[in-house]
């Protein structure tokens, strides 16, 4: 067995030019012009516009190289490639060796008898995905997102990139995955089907092989199971047929949790294909040995929808993640786990790999596995009618199902298979439901429900399939509902409902729902002058792909916050309306976890610079809705129901053993002079929500004093302080701020910086920051009562001092945004 690797130095061009120019691969045509300087940056200013021919034209890339003199000694040799976006035609050494159609699959050609001695040609001639969707949607129309460029239904290609209510009309061209040649002699492992299996504190890994062999050798397969602490146990079995399956008994094995729940240990896994001691295939694994299921069972308000992990019903608390990069082959190793690991960071245990994007590359599932992060992997169709009726297009998408599930079945992260985003809503409520369109509701119905979850099913029986996000379950049943499935409730920023709305809301499982916010203004600044500082420039609406969303956040500002005195305020004032609005819901759904089993908020990230729902923007940069998550996604949560004058303490844990500690609260004035207190101990039940207390401040609280008074409490155990929050009797608007007076200590403490922030009032929201540096704080965007201190940590900037730090020091709450 030996590889090639393709990927490296390519050179491409515009079709029908002759001049040959750098590029690299994995890659795309976009990134390519931009090494080159021959188009602007798309994302700054609307130089998208000034690049949208590049998806008009055809182009062509080519490779030559000289063969390995080792492959050439091997019996087969194939072409892989495993990722080509997306209309392809692929030459080598002058023969035609197919075409591609689909971004999502791999494509493999046996290519020994073409190879040769010297100097090897290999040309990929790229259409133009623009011009064909266009043709194809100019014979028959289908509905797509207003925001995209019409017909990409028609393209399997990832359906965002085509324009989304977040993103731009970029779609890339180019080798966007690995490409190389694979040498084999005897035999090779056509598939391998990893499983596990639990029966009373026993594991065993099981590996079904399906065998290709077309050489008369005896063959053997290994199964090799390494332990966290490199303990290892194979089994080797004599192959007869072209099945065959080994298992192993795993010795003392040690289960893997979802982050806040337990460990991670990670085995690796090997199944090795031998022909006369020779290794003629290999294939390896990263598996954390659990139970999963999705529990679908009937209770009082209709039927659960939780995900039960070692037995243990799982409150998934997470985000929905999008495409990290409009041009995904730039992502970078780092990159990715950053993100991956913010998630972890702010207690998130769930991702929803959504619809409109395409199935993430192997080392995204590396990192949830190694994190902790369950994965709700829709396929993807998203929001749009698909060409169902052409039975070319299912037979594409049956090899494009069958080929990811087969990838992504054994992962130890991956959860659920959904069929699609939010398509049986547009059948029931998007008007999609017209007697014109009765053929495409069939192909849909056979789709979705019959065709799509028995190729699944076949390929892996071990994870549920869910046919559409939202869903009921049952077919064309309203999705949204309170009684079973998943729902998403957009009546908050689509329909300019109050946040309080969230509250009348109790889903099963609320797998979308968010609120926009301006990027940081760092990001700002990387788009958009200081000239065009103002949400209805030109610039500012071109960086918001949703109609009308600065103005909803504008509205939705002024129902809580006095007016921002300059745009950094409103950028800071609009970060804090989107993480209260999801703090809003979060809090409420915890509170009746018994009901609700999980919330996913819209969106973890951006794939470019923009106003958006993401909490992380574009350049890693954390919103205030980041550092909220961390705290509405603690396992241990405190929080407080306000209707008027009433005061619900609640402590929602998602611990599996009790916790006992005291709520300390207190009514108090802005000043922090205390008008009534007390403390209440509590025992907080596991994986559960304790309601400790309803305090009335009717009596105490009057028309006459209630902007001037606040409601603090406070978790302790023993001397630590678990959670603080503030609740207010009047929107914040009205509020009778001052100047806090804000003050900071800055001291270090083994590496870190530590802050000491103190205040003589109120100081609602306190932003805190280091000129020239991008920190993330373990907190930010937080409450200090007057006379209380709040302590943040941050890492020190590398090659700092302490002096630096007090320099670039920066800090502001909400009364400065409009004092």
């Amino acid at each position: 067995m030996h590889i090639q690797s393709l990927a490296g130095e390519w050179q491409f061009h515009k079709s029908g030019e002759e001049t040959w120019l750098p590029a690299r691969v994995p890659g795309g045509v976009h990134t390519d012009l931009m090494a080159l300087d021959l188009i602007p940056d798309p994302f700054v200013a609307d130089n998208e516009k000034r690049v949208l021919w590049v998806a008009e034209s055809d182009w062509v890339y080519r490779r030559t190289f000289m063969v390995d003199a080792v492959l050439m000694t091997e019996q087969r040799v194939a072409l892989v490639c495993d990722g080509l976006d997306t209309l392809a035609e692929v030459t080598l050494n002058g023969v035609r060796l197919g075409e591609t159609d689909n971004m999502f699959r791999r494509y493999t050609w046996d290519v020994k008898p073409l190879l040769r001695e010297g100097e090897n040609e290999l040309v990929i001639l790229f259409r133009s995905p623009v011009q064909y969707i266009t043709k194809k949607q100019a014979e028959r129309p289908l509905r797509g997102v207003s925001q995209a460029i019409p017909g990409g239904p028609y393209l399997r290609k990832a359906p965002c990139q085509f324009g989304w209510d977040w993103g731009p009309q970029l779609p890339p061209i180019g080798v966007w995955k690995d490409i190389r040649l694979e040498g084999r002699s005897n035999a090779r492992m056509a598939d391998v089907h990893l499983r596990q299996q639990h029966n009373a504190g026993v594991v065993t890994v099981m590996a079904t092989v399906a065998l290709e062999q077309w050489d008369a050798v005896p063959l053997k397969l290994l199964l090799r199971v390494t332990a966290p602490d490199g303990t290892t146990q194979q089994t080797q079995v004599a192959i007869a047929g072209h099945t065959q399956t080994l298992a192993l008994q795993v010795k003392n094995p040690q289960l893997w949790w979802p982050n806040g729940y337990g460990e991670q240990p990670l085995y690796t896994v090997d199944v090795l294909l031998l022909a006369e001691g020779n290794v003629c295939d290999a294939a390896h694994y990263r598996l954390g040995l659990r139970t999963l299921e999705l529990r679908r069972e009937p209770d009082t308000w209709g039927e659960s929808f939780t995900f039960v992990v070692n037995g243990v019903p799982i409150f998934a608390k997470g985000s929905n993640w999008i495409p990290a990069d409009s041009f995904p082959t730039r992502i970078t190793d780092a990159f990715l786990e950053r993100l991956i690991r913010d998630a972890a960071l702010t207690h998130q245990n769930m991702l929803r790999v959504w619809g409109g994007g395409f199935y993430e590359e192997e080392r995204f599932y590396d990192l949830c596995d190694k994190y902790g992060i369950l994965v709700w992997q829709d396929c993807i169709y998203s929001c749009s009618i698909y060409p169902m009726w052409d039975d070319a297009f299912i037979e594409n998408t049956r090899i494009e199902t069958v080929e990811n599930v087969r990838r992504l079945r054994h992962r130890t992260s991956l959860a659920l298979w959904c069929g699609n985003n939010e398509m049986e809503a547009g059948w029931v409520a998007w008007g999609w439901n017209r007697p014109e369109n009765a053929d495409l509701k069939a192909d849909y119905d056979r789709f979705f429900h019959h065709l799509l979850p028995a190729w699944i099913a076949a390929e892996d029986p071990d994870h549920t399939y869910w046919p559409s996000s939202p869903s009921t379950g049952i077919p064309f049943q309203p999705p949204h509902g309170q009684e079973r499935g998943d729902a998403h409730y957009w009546d908050v920023w689509h329909g300019g409902k109050p946040f309080s709305a969230y509250r009348g809301q109790f889903p099963r499982f609320m797998s979308e729902f968010g609120f926009q916010a301006l990027p940081t203004l760092a990001t700002i600044q990387t788009y958009a002058d200081e000239a065009d500082w103002n949400m209805t420039s030109y610039i500012m609406e071109h960086h918001q792909r949703n109609a009308a969303g600065n103005g909803k956040m504008i509205a939705h500002m002024t129902d809580h916050y006095r007016m921002p005195k300059d745009f950094p305020s409103l950028v800071y004032l609009s970060q804090l309306l989107q993480a209260e609005g999801i703090r809003f819901g979060v809090e409420h759904w915890r509170r009746n976890r018994e009901r609700v089993s999980g919330t996913l908020y819209w969106q973890l990230n951006d794939c470019w610079p923009v106003a958006s729902w993401s909490s992380i923007d574009y350049f890693g940069r954390w919103k205030t809705l980041h550092y909220a998550a961390r705290r509405f996604y603690a396992p241990l949560l405190l929080s407080v129901e306000d209707v008027g004058t009433l005061m619900g303490i609640h402590v929602t844990s998602d611990l599996q053993t009790p916790w006992e500690g005291v709520v300390h609260w207190s009514l108090q004035t802005l000043g922090g002079a205390e008008l009534e207190s007390g403390s209440e101990p509590v025992t907080a039940a596991p994986l559960a929500s304790t309601h400790v207390r309803t305090l009335n401040f009717g009596d105490k609280v009057t028309d006459a004093n209630c902007r001037d008074v606040i409601f603090l409490c406070e978790l302790w155990q023993g001397d630590t302080r678990n959670a603080q929050r503030v609740a207010t009797f009047v929107p914040d608007k009205h509020l009778s701020l001052v100047a806090p007076e804000l003050s900071a200590t800055l001291s270090q403490w083994e590496g870190a910086l530590v802050i000491e922030v103190t205040a003589k009032s109120l100081a609602r929201f306190v932003e805190v920051g280091l000129f020239g540096a991008d920190v993330v704080f373990s907190d930010n965007a937080f409450d200090v009562p007057a006379g209380h201190t709040v302590r943040v940590t941050c890492p020190l900037p590398a090659g700092w001092t302490l002096d630096d730090a007090r320099d670039a020091l920066w800090m502001r709450s909400l009364y400065d945004s409009f004092a």
